[in-house]
């Protein structure tokens, strides 16, 4: 991406955030600014964790906003925003699975994109997301993700973004996780949890509004 075009860190949250709640809670999508907001402060299956604002998600929706990135949609009396990345980006939802991945958990190995991105896309193996994370690195128009040197100790090189531009690479993204298998599945089943809670509270705030009594 060119430098005029880069995103800030909060900016990139919340298009990852997007992309993730469109598949994981497809019954809140599109989200409020309340649930954007709370997913883009999530504990779990974040890397860096954040403590952003509703101000400060809203001034970086208006930043997408002009570069089309996020579409604000009407018809609700709650103002409701989408993602636009594949469009604007021009890659197919594959790398878009991917480059959400990226954005909302950090620099990752092939291994660890292709079980963290599962929700997203299924990939069939690991040869099929090294394919889709080469393509999006040789980009004509330009490279949006790069391998990281190997790190000492570590079996395998990670990927990382370039949507926020050069990957400032800091100690633990770089070393190898330990009991990286179960920490996955637990985070996994916990971000689940949290979707799914997530899901019935919405369900529970419209079953309200339809029967005109005050919810929980």
């Amino acid at each position: 991406m060119s430098e005029t075009s880069l995103l800030t860190p909060l900016e990139a949250r919340i298009l990852g955030v997007l992309v993730e709640k469109e598949h994981t809670v497809p019954d809140t999508y599109p989200l409020s600014l309340n649930a954007l907001t709370a997913g883009c402060n999530q504990k779990t299956s974040r890397d860096p964790v954040m403590e952003a604002s509703e101000a400060e998600v809203l001034a970086a929706i208006e930043g997408l906003r002009d570069r089309v990135l996020v579409v604000e949609s009407s018809g609700s009396r709650v103002t409701r925003y989408t993602h636009n990345i594949g469009r604007v980006l021009q890659v197919p939802s594959q790398s878009v699975a991917l480059l959400t991945t990226l954005m909302l958990r950090g620099p990752q190995t092939v291994a660890e994109l292709r079980a963290n991105s599962e929700r997203l896309h299924r990939f069939t193996d690991a040869s099929s997301v090294e394919a889709f994370l080469t393509e999006l690195s040789e980009r004509s128009a330009g490279g949006l993700v790069r391998l990281l040197p190997r790190a000492p100790g570590a079996r395998e090189s990670r990927w990382a973004h370039l949507l926020c531009g050069e990957p400032v690479i800091t100690q633990a993204a770089a070393a190898p996780a330990s009991g990286g298998n179960a920490s996955s599945e637990l985070a996994a089943r916990v971000s689940q949890l949290e979707s799914e809670v997530a899901a019935l509270r919405a369900f529970v705030a419209r079953l309200s509004e339809q029967l005109g009594v005050e919810g929980p």
